[in-house]
């Protein structure tokens, strides 16, 4: 018989949502629930509010609350979810309301991100992202310590000095994790430039978090990484070489999945990461063929690619787990070209294989556009240079017209 329990019995949550009357409420809310269970809660219940404009105090008014404290206590749950962004003074509201934890959807992605982070800078950007979040959540934390009145002609007392003392102390650290990851960022440009000047092609896998990046990722380089049917599985930056008949070695990236409604801290923070999709010769999109609200993700995922400034780098859309649908795709793996006839669309499946072979093809018949149009710049640029180098020099003017030092003209009495 063990003598200690070392296991973590999970949360028991919650979810809270606010329908405005958006089409995609309900897909929304089953996001988060799947985030929930990614994070290690177990979502028991739910609370829907139907409002077109929140509560400042409560977020979802005095009555909701109620409710949502009964359903809590029903339920034996510990922690409330609300999908929606809540404000310093909501959430301490909330928590005195209820008598439990309260979380909302940034602080739940970033407890997803700090467990899933492996590599250092993946750390380094989780942390970064948590010390500015709980900086905004020092908004009255100490008033418990304030005094109203007394002091000679000031108000406030030790709160304001021990909120003070934090803010400092997390600006501090902000600005020591800033520091580390600008070291980071510096050694993956390094690294970067190496592959620039080896010309190798560089393809950098994107998408909507659980559309089968990492598992296509393995099937491409057969790097054994982590990939399960769980939002957020892969946060760290992998790339790896991929042999291609013909052409040689190219590099693929695996990068972080996207979210709808994304934080734009989390966003700032994993700038290191999307570095490797912003400087990437081309970008897979990949797409969850099966999801039914895969316009919407496709959307997402276009807003955050137009964010960070990847949205003019050339793309194809791989439309994953066609497996899944038979019924729909009759016709199996296809690739779809553009009036040019460039390749855009690949249609095929990460988990078994089919249409892998129209994907190799693809990124090999890119990398030698790529690689014609990286000759025909380098070209360019030495013609350039050379005519610089043999253009004639400008005429000299004319001495009427051009003198320098001006003549003077001495007289007698001058002399």
């Amino acid at each position: 018989m063990a003598l200690y329990n070392t296991g973590v019995d999970a949360a028991r949550a919650v979810l809270v949502g606010v329908d405005t009357g958006r089409e995609d409420f309900a897909d929304s809310m089953a996001e988060l629930s799947l985030l929930a269970d990614s994070a290690g809660s177990i979502p028991t219940a739910s609370v829907i509010a139907r409002k077109g404009k929140t509560d400042p105090a409560l977020f979802i008014g005095s009555g909701k609350v109620n409710e949502l404290k009964r359903v809590m206590e029903e339920h034996d749950a510990e922690l409330a979810i609300f999908n929606h962004p809540l404000s310093p003074t909501q959430q301490r509201n909330l928590e005195r309301h209820l008598g439990r934890h309260v979380m909302d959807r940034t602080g739940l992605i970033l407890d997803i991100f700090s467990q899933r982070a492996q590599s250092h800078i993946g750390k380094t950007q989780v942390e970064l992202a948590q010390v500015r979040y709980r900086m905004s959540r020092l908004v009255r934390a100490w008033s418990h310590l304030e005094r109203q009145r007394g002091g000679i002609g000031v108000r406030g007392g030790p709160g304001e000095t021990q909120m003070e003392l934090d803010r400092r102390m997390l600006a501090t650290k902000a600005k020591r994790l800033e520091s580390e990851l600008e070291k980071l960022q510096r050694q993956q440009r390094t690294q970067r430039r190496s592959r620039h000047r080896q010309a190798v092609f560089s393809v950098s896998l994107v998408g909507y978090t659980n559309a089968g990046k990492s598992t296509l990722f393995n099937s491409l380089t057969k790097a054994g990484t982590y990939a399960a049917d769980q939002l957020f599985a892969t946060l760290d930056t992998t790339s790896r070489r991929v042999h291609l008949d013909g052409i040689g070695s190219i590099v693929v990236s695996d990068t972080v999945g996207f979210i709808r409604e994304l934080p734009h801290q989390l966003v700032e923070a994993f700038r290191a990461t999307l570095d490797e999709t912003i400087h990437a010769d081309l970008i897979l999109h990949v797409i969850d063929a099966c999801s039914p609200v895969m316009k919407e993700q496709i959307a997402e995922v276009e807003a955050v690619l137009a964010e960070i400034g990847a949205d003019e780098i050339p793309r194809i859309e791989i439309m994953n787990k066609i497996d899944l649908m038979p019924q729909t795709f009759t016709k199996g793996p296809v690739l779809v070209r553009d009036g040019q006839g460039i390749p855009k669309q690949i249609f095929l499946s990460a988990q078994s294989g089919l249409g892998l072979d129209l994907l190799r093809s693809a990124l090999a018949e890119c990398s030698e556009m790529t690689d014609k149009m990286r000759t025909e710049q380098n070209r360019a640029k030495q013609q350039m240079a050379s005519d610089e180098f043999l253009a004639p020099l400008p005429e000299r003017p004319e001495t009427a017209e051009f003198n320098p030092i001006p003549s003077i003209i001495y007289s007698p009495n001058d002399a």
